[in-house]
Parts: structure tokens; C-alpha cells; sequence
């Protein structure tokens, strides 16, 4: 169980923070009274989570882009972060088939700029790199990942994602060893995440901000592949998973420097129609969708994550099942539309979370 009095002062830096999962995690540190700092461009979107809940209100927030290797040491050196949180990059497959030397450049080249100004602050104890499950060498197989399954990528994006776990793994083992942790004192982590929805995620080309645009909008959602299998969770999972993993890293050090998947039950491992047949049902109000048959670049049609080694390893369990996570997602959309407060939204979802989580402990 996440232990808020470990992260209470704690200097954590995100890379990433105004992205999606950033800023939820970003509002997360910030309930447990960690000193946060965030390094990244300006909102992709507009809207966004992170000026809609007020995200840089109780943090450092300092907007810069991880190319800049410069720039990026200057943080490191002026904040001596303790844990670092890499969730900076180019995040959207279709994008990466368009502008493909932008995703190398940030997600690859930016890591290696992060692990660089890592190498020179000593202060850093603990760091999880943030890759995805599309850095796996997909065969289209029913079987689900492992850590050690074979990494790959057919496309800019998830290939971009396999050299992440090269270049961390490199960095690990040249610089950051295990044999050698006594004298260097930091461990490094990879965490492989399932498809993250919830609240907030205002990205185009993603399937559940492109269905609440189409059904505010009174239109029916044009689906490119209903057919296409992902392990669906709400966001609060995997960075509960990233959470847990950084204080492990923390405290044990290179017994958890390696990589780990976080991802939802098997039966949460539903086809894209299935979730929209789902949402269609939680939101109503003469919500639809229709299949788009026009030619799309490839994508993966199945993929599949094994968790279970982040269940033994770091008592991670999925805590939300995929109707908990749409109604939270829903419920968090027509909170918006209303003009509510959500920073208040969003820290009440957190609690709600982790008081679920303590009460499955005790079960």
C-alpha cells in the first residue's frame, strides 16, 4: 500500500507533468505533501487536466522541453530531486507515423538527457522510467506480456518505446549497477502500463477523449478498429503501480531496479467495441458510435499485459474494474461540463481510490 508519510517532503521531479498522466500524478504528490517539481512543454491541449484542476498551483512548475539537455541539468541541479518520475514524451501512434524524427528525438534522446543529469546529481535515489505496453515486440498473440518477452515496435511510437527500456537498461547496467549500488546509491525502474484512462485526457486519436467529445456533441464516435483488444484501467492503477515502485527503489534499491508491468485482469482486457458499448450505456443520452471504414495505419489488434510479477514483487493489484473506471471517467467528464471545481474533483477520485485499495487489503 502507497505509504503517503514516505512521500510527505519528499523532493520528487516529474518530467511530463502537464501531460495526462502527469498531472494526475502531479495532484497525487501534492494530497501527500511531497515537494514537486514538474519539467515540460505547455499543454499539449486546450482544455487540459493540468489547467483545469489547477495543477501548477502547489508545485514548481517549470515548462521546458527534455531535448534540451541543458536546460534539463539546470533543473536537476537547482532542485536535487530524490525520486524522478520520466513521463515526458510523444505519447500518440498516429502522430509518431507523421512526424516520427519528433517522437525518436523526444522519447528516446530525451530519456538519455534525463539518465545524463541523473548521473550528475547524487541526490537522486530513485527513478522510474515510463515506457508503455506497446514496447513489446507485438505478434498479435492471445498470450500476454511478460517482462521478458521480446521488445520491438512496428511502428515509430512503440518502437521508439522499446529503445526507452534499451536506453534505461543500458544506464542501469553501465552506470547505475547493481554491484555497484552501495557506492552510487540510485536505482533505476521501467514500468509498462496498459491503455490509462480516465478524467481529464483531452488527446485526439484516443478513444475514450474522441467518444466524450462525440457524445457532448450529440454525434455518434467514428471508430477506426472496434475490433482492436487493449488492457483497459483507469489511470490511477498504473500510477499507483509507479508509486509503489519508486518507494521500493528508494528503500531496497537494486532488488526492484528492473523493469515492471502494470496492467488491469485479464477480464478487463476487452475490445474496443466492448468499452464503447459499455460507455454508451453509463453515459445515455442518445450516445453512439459507428465503424470508420476508411484506410487507417496499422495498429496493434491485440495486446495483452501480465501483471503479475508487480502483484508479488510489489503487492500491486488492480483495485478498479473497468465499470468503476468509466463511471469514474464519465462522472469526472460531466463534472467539467458543469463547471465544477476539479482540483476538488480529481483529489476527491484519489481518495476514493485509495480508500478502495486499503478496504481490498483488509478483505
Amino acid at each position: 500500500m502507497i505509504r503517503a508519510a514516505f512521500w510527505k517532503d519528499r523532493r520528487v521531479l516529474i518530467t511530463g507533468h502537464t501531460g495526462f498522466k502527469g498531472s494526475w500524478l502531479s495532484l497525487w504528490l501534492q494530497a501527500m505533501g511531497a515537494r514537486v517539481v514538474g519539467y515540460a512543454l505547455p499543454p499539449a491541449t486546450q482544455p487540459s487536466l493540468f489547467a483545469a484542476a489547477g495543477v501548477a498551483q502547489q508545485m514548481v512548475s517549470i515548462l521546458a522541453d527534455v531535448r534540451d539537455p541543458d536546460q534539463l541539468a539546470r533543473a536537476f541541479a537547482d532542485h536535487r530531486p530524490e525520486v524522478v518520475f520520466h513521463l515526458a514524451a510523444q505519447a500518440e501512434i498516429l502522430r509518431s507515423y507523421a512526424h516520427p524524427v519528433e517522437t525518436y528525438a523526444t522519447n528516446v534522446m530525451g530519456t538519455v538527457n534525463l539518465l545524463e543529469a541523473i548521473r550528475q546529481t547524487p541526490a537522486v535515489r530513485a527513478v522510474v522510467v515510463v515506457s508503455s505496453d506497446k514496447c513489446y515486440d507485438n505478434r498479435e498473440s492471445a498470450e500476454a506480456h511478460r517482462e521478458s518477452s521480446a521488445l520491438g515496435g512496428s511502428d515509430p511510437y512503440s518502437s521508439s518505446k522499446a529503445c526507452v527500456e534499451l536506453v534505461a537498461a543500458a544506464y542501469r547496467s553501465s552506470f547505475f549497477s547493481a554491484a555497484d549500488h552501495a557506492s552510487h546509491g540510485t536505482a533505476i525502474g521501467s514500468a509498462r502500463a496498459g491503455n490509462a484512462i480516465g478524467g481529464g485526457d483531452w488527446s485526439d486519436n484516443r478513444l475514450i477523449p474522441d467518444a466524450m467529445r462525440a457524445f457532448t456533441g450529440k454525434r455518434p464516435l467514428m471508430v477506426r478498429h472496434p475490433g482492436a483488444i487493449r488492457p483497459w484501467q483507469h489511470v490511477l492503477e498504473p500510477l499507483a503501480g509507479y508509486l509503489l515502485l519508486a518507494e521500493k527503489l528508494h528503500e531496497e534499491g537494486a532488488a526492484f531496479a528492473e523493469a515492471w508491468n502494470f496492467g488491469p485482469v485479464d477480464q478487463d482486457t476487452h475490445s474496443v467495441e466492448q468499452v464503447l458499448e459499455a460507455l454508451v450505456g453509463i453515459w445515455g443520452d442518445g450516445a453512439a458510435w459507428l465503424r470508420d471504414v476508411r484506410p487507417h495505419p496499422h495498429e496493434a489488434h491485440c495486446l495483452r499485459l501480465d501483471a503479475s510479477k508487480a502483484g508479488s514483487g510489489l503487492h500491486w493489484h488492480p483495485v478498479w474494474r473497468l465499470p468503476t473506471a468509466l463511471r469514474a471517467t464519465v462522472d469526472w467528464y460531466r463534472a467539467h461540463s458543469c463547471g465544477a471545481d476539479m482540483t476538488a474533483i480529481c483529489r476527491e477520485q484519489i481518495d476514493d481510490y485509495c480508500r478502495d485499495a486499503a478496504s481490498a487489503i483488509t478483505r
